[in-house]
């Protein structure tokens, strides 16, 4: 980082115990007191890094004289600490790394010169799937999968993590990039330079994945960035944006015992939705965000994208810090948090009531145990309305008959349109559905109805139909990086095997937490056993089904549910529900915190009022209802109390770049420039720098350019390049078919980013696309100015 101009005469010294410290006092520039804190941040982002060229003196004094009421016109630099990816995003951008260290070669250069500027970590979280699911070795199974279906493309990111400086793996098998953010990556006040002259500034990072915005909730600020733009970010390129809206969003009172915090990040979802905040920071102030637990401020500001925002901040506080203390982060880190928040005017007052743009307010005691769905995260119901609230919906999603398609699939909702970018792909493309909804066959109480005979593998006689849970899946970083609803959840799993309650034949469960520190505390607490009896064994530590992992249906379920065009639910404990995104066999999904996802599990359909009616019979015949065994807020903190600690974040991180055993025993290369496999078909070297000198060639006009698409509004990068599945007839599925692939391994968009002929191919093949030049026709299609016809893009 070079030094910055200091107009403003903002470089100063803060001493922390007997370290000292470089920092860009924000109170040096007249007006900042009066600012929000996420502007703050961007406010001392600028004094440290004004260059006098991109960033200068009069982009600092634009942020203080900042009009809360006016539209947003003032655009300036934003420069990131730190870059955090996962994946299926972040491959391509180390094969961009890679193949600039071949051409620095080519130009006669040292390669090991070409290195990310800032720190760039990558977690693999996306890949892994929940294919085996109930049994005690599903963990294993599924981790052995993920390494034979991958195998390419870790060893490529393996080579990374050893040749380039500044760029750390957390390999497969370990945990979900946003927990891990939280949890041990977060520095929250980031220090850099060495000996003598140490910076210290807020920690801040962009990340190739939309829910970025989850450490939010630990007062950093980031979110969700392209890949281009990340890639520049990690080569130290500030990114652009405009100087936002911030929306002041106060908290009052505490939640109510029985109401968790999965209820609370929905209620805000619909408050937030509603009023509308694309574009827009939305900030946490009031008396109220000291009675929001750390883990709780993580869940809110994981769902910034459902809400529409750019970020949910939250301050930083004695809270913060408590959770740093947890999470095993040092004393003299948190020593210097606590100091230079306080001296930079980040540490939450709740007396003070910075300037907004737009006010919110929400007494946190009138939350209450809440469901979102079928189809989007703002669509909250009560839980004591959600069986009619599923039986009004459900005739969008049923048939009129055995050959009559339903008249509602997937479609891309207007809250995708609004989140960007869209980096998680659905489960399935599926087709846009047309007509209006049609009648189908009902029960004797007026509710559409089509019971199916399944004989499940077992050999157990059963039958599925509308409405039931055919998944149930503790998923998430939104959900499971929270103590007190995994807690609540196993706790209510104890409480309903000790009554004889079992999940229901036809439900697939899972759980998938995204750290190894859930299993360490269900562990001390002795409450595995109870899980695995309801069937939610551990598949796997990453996204799983939140990101549509769910892997397929058991057969018999799959082939009824297909045969009978049945509306099936999913409940689960993630951030996003829209149509097609969890499993392909299934129409409805909801979302629930993780002891509604076991309660569901347990009743085996949304037809059920779980506040009213019961969940089964215990072993004496009696009724068991929910709030039998739904667990007080005494019990959960008791639990927490006794079973979670720092000592298992600092065993659990102490190692994390490390790896298992597959991932040391992986054959990778070395050396600065990476051995391109010409036969890979997941990680190839892109032509890019081919031909390239070391002195620019001029620019020359381009002739007989033609136009590819004209598209309308709302045009994502899923539109622009789908992450989903690829389909056999598609130019990608030819290029796979061509190479050898069975179509049952073509994987999707998302996990061949790495390969640019996929991608080349993949390039507006979204099927719900609609190019202007074709006109009627949907996907990603164009016409041939040459020759008139229609063909691929």
């Amino acid at each position: 980082m070079g030094s910055s101009k200091n107009s403003f005469g903002a470089l100063g010294t803060l001493s922390v115990g007997e370290a000292s410290y470089e920092i860009y006092r924000v109170s040096a520039v007249e007006g900042a007191d009066k600012l929000p804190y996420s502007l703050k941040v961007l406010l001392e982002n600028l004094l440290r890094t004004e260059d006098g060229a991109n960033i200068t003196a009069e982009h600092i004094r634009a942020v203080v004289s900042w009009d809360p009421h006016a539209e947003p016109d003032q655009e300036i630099q934003f420069t990131p600490a730190r870059v955090i990816m996962q994946d299926f995003t972040g491959v391509p951008c180390v094969v961009d790394l890679a193949t600039m260290r071949e051409a620095m070669v080519t130009l006669g250069g040292d390669p090991s010169k070409i290195n990310p500027l800032v720190p760039a970590e990558l977690v693999i979280d996306h890949s892994v799937i929940a294919d085996v699911f109930a049994r005690a070795d599903a963990f294993e199974r599924n981790v052995a999968l993920e390494y034979e279906r991958y195998e390419e493309r870790y060893q490529f990111l393996r080579w990374g993590q050893t040749a380039f400086e500044q760029f750390r793996v957390v390999p497969p098998g370990t945990g979900i990039v946003h927990q891990v953010n939280i949890e041990h990556l977060a520095r929250v006040v980031f220090v850099s330079g060495e000996g003598d002259v140490r910076t210290a500034y807020p920690d801040t990072c962009v990340g190739t994945d939309s829910h970025t915005t989850m450490v939010n909730g630990l007062g950093v600020l980031g979110w969700g960035v392209g890949g281009i733009e990340a890639e520049a970010a990690m080569l130290g390129q500030p990114i652009s944006l405009l100087i936002p809206r911030v929306v002041g969003f106060k908290l009052a009172g505490a939640l109510p015992d029985g109401a968790t915090a999965t209820d609370l990040v929905l209620t805000i979802t619909e408050m937030l939705r509603s009023h509308g905040v694309v574009g827009k920071f939305v900030e946490f102030y009031g008396e109220g965000v000291a009675a929001v637990p750390l883990a709780n401020r993580a869940t809110i500001g994981n769902m910034s994208p459902e809400f529409g925002s750019t970020a949910a901040m939250f301050p930083i506080d004695s809270e913060t810090v408590r959770y740093l203390e947890l999470t095993g982060r040092t004393s003299e880190q948190r020593a210097l948090v606590e100091a230079y928040c306080k001296e930079q005017g980040l540490w939450h007052d709740p007396t003070r009531e910075a300037a907004y743009s737009e006010y919110l307010e929400l007494d946190l005691g009138s939350v209450v145990p809440s469901i979102a769905g079928p189809k989007r995260p703002q669509d909250r119901v009560a839980l004591s309305d959600a069986k009619a609230s599923f039986r009004g919906a459900l005739p969008d999603y049923t048939t009129g008959g055995e050959d009559i398609p339903s008249s509602r699939h997937s479609s891309v909702d207007t809250a995708v349109e609004d989140s960007f970018p869209a980096s998680d792909p659905p489960a399935l493309s599926q087709g846009d559905g047309d007509g209006a909804p049609r009648g189908a066959p009902v029960a004797t109480d007026g509710r559409s109805s089509r019971p199916t005979s399944v004989t499940m593998e077992d050999g157990t006689q059963t039958s599925v139909d509308h409405g039931h849970v055919v998944i149930a899946s503790i998923t998430s970083c939104t959900n499971t990086s929270n103590p007190s609803v995994m807690l609540g959840a196993a706790l209510l799993a104890k409480k309903a095997v000790e009554r004889g309650l079992t999940t229901k034949p036809w439900v697939k469960t899972s759980l998938a937490p995204g750290s190894k520190v859930v299993m360490d505390y269900y562990d001390k607490a002795e409450l595995i056993p109870y899980l695995e009896k309801l069937g939610f064994h551990l598949v796997g530590y990453g996204c799983t089904t939140c990101i549509g992992n769910s892997g397929p249906l058991p057969e018999p379920v799959s082939v009824a549910v297909n045969q009978a065009d049945l509306a099936v639910v999913a409940v689960l404990s993630g951030n996003r529900n829209f149509e097609g995104r969890i499993n392909p066999d299934v129409k409805m999904n909801y979302l629930a915190s993780p002891p509604l996802v076991i309660a569901y599990a347990l009743a085996g359909t949304m037809d059920l009022d779980l506040t009213t009616e019961p969940l089964g019979q215990d072993r004496d015949g009696k009724d068991v209802f929910l709030h039998d065994i739904w667990p007080t807020q005494q019990e959960i903190q008791a639990t927490m109390e006794a079973s979670v600690s720092a000592e298992m974040y600092t065993k659990d991180y102490a190692d994390v770049f490390a790896g298992d055993e597959r991932w040391k025993a992986l054959p990778t290369p070395e050396g600065d420039v990476f051995k391109w496999d010409d036969n890979s078909t997941y990680v190839r070297r892109p032509p890019y720098f081919e031909g390239m000198s070391d002195q620019p060639s001029d620019v020359t006009d381009i002739d007989g350019a033609r136009i590819l698409a004209v598209l309308g509004d709302s045009v994502t990068t899923d539109h622009i390049s789908p992450a989903g599945a690829i389909k056999s007839d598609s130019p990608a599925g030819g290029y796979l078919t061509e190479h050898g692939i069975a179509k049952r391994d073509f994987n999707s968009y998302g996990s061949r980013r790495g390969n640019h002929e996929v991608m080349i191919r993949g390039t507006f093949a979204n099927i719900r696309l609609r190019n202007q030049l074709v006109p009627g026709v949907e996907g990603g299609f164009t016409v041939n100015h040459l020759t008139g016809e229609q063909q691929t893009i």
